[in-house]
């Protein structure tokens, strides 16, 4: 039982150390994007009803290829409007969530991908696409 804890620690802190950091404050992903010079990729999705959302985070911002490359290259924003009662966001949240979707996506698509520089400038849009995370990467470098 001694060596299990230690031996478990060292399996799972790798895991915690490059897991993927998403923001929900936008004030501080444009500090973040201006501080380390880096792209900000703001991701309006509905967590728990959106079906291509789900595979996005599935088959894209969940996997070990997306999570190290986007740790060194972009600012990761999400946007959730989820619809069940339990996963209800806290008002204040709502509202940021609500503002930045009368900004960067009025037409309330879902997924909605926007990529920003650091001066808020948009590079490009995306939404659900059948890719690997590499051409995904690929797609979002284009921009």
């Amino acid at each position: 039982m001694k060596t299990t804890f230690p031996l478990l620690f060292l399996f799972l802190f790798p895991t915690v150390i490059f897991s993927q950091d998403w923001t929900t404050n936008w004030d501080d992903a444009l500090q973040m994007a201006a501080q380390d010079d880096k792209k900000i990729i703001l991701v309006f999705s509905g967590s728990d009803w959106c079906a291509p959302c789900i595979k996005l985070e599935k088959e894209v911002w969940e996997t070990n290829f997306f999570k190290d490359y986007a740790a060194a290259h972009y600012v990761m924003v999400r946007a959730d409007f989820p619809k069940r009662k339990k996963n209800a966001l806290p008002k204040a949240q709502q509202n940021h969530n609500d503002q930045l979707a009368a900004r960067y996506n009025p037409n309330g698509y879902f997924p909605f991908i926007v990529i920003l520089d650091k001066h808020e400038t948009i590079l490009g849009q995306t939404g659900y696409q059948k890719k690997s995370p590499e051409e995904f990467v690929t797609m979002l470098n284009a921009f």
